[in-house]
């Protein structure tokens, strides 16, 4: 790594944020994504439905931000 590289504080946070969710995980599953257990069809569906929870959540922020400053 190059010595003067400069570093963006929105991507250390993130960084941050993926390390904790990371041993979250682990905590809750005593696995990593390393495991062996699921086959690529598993994973999909595991990418899937956290895919389906992200749009629930942005109809939720959208439907939030139409209230408070009518937004349309």
């Amino acid at each position: 790594m190059e010595k003067n590289l400069k570093k963006d504080k929105y991507v250390e946070l993130v960084k941050k944020k993926f390390e904790i969710r990371s041993q979250t995980g682990i905590k809750k599953y005593n696995t990593t994504l390393e495991r062996e257990d699921l086959n690529l069809l598993d994973w999909l569906e595991h990418a899937q439905e956290e895919a389906m929870d992200l749009t629930l959540y942005l109809e939720k922020i959208k439907a939030v931000l139409k209230e408070k400053y009518g937004i349309e």
